[in-house]
């Protein structure tokens, strides 16, 4: 059962979120040769102040 998490800053539209899912969800199913329904996508939406590289805040 492919379990992806999605990290992004928050702000995009249910419809982006319900699209990427169902895009990735597809490519899933063609490439691991798994079932839709054990495809589980989570969005992990945190504020931009919270990400950083190489220890500066992006």
């Amino acid at each position: 059962m492919p379990l992806i998490t999605v990290s992004m800053y928050p702000g995009r539209t249910q419809q982006q979120k319900d699209d990427f899912a169902k895009a990735v969800t597809d490519a899933a199913v063609s490439i691991l040769k798994t079932k839709p329904e054990h495809v589980i996508l989570v969005f992990d939406e945190n504020p931009k102040e919270n990400w950083f590289q190489a220890g500066k805040q992006l």
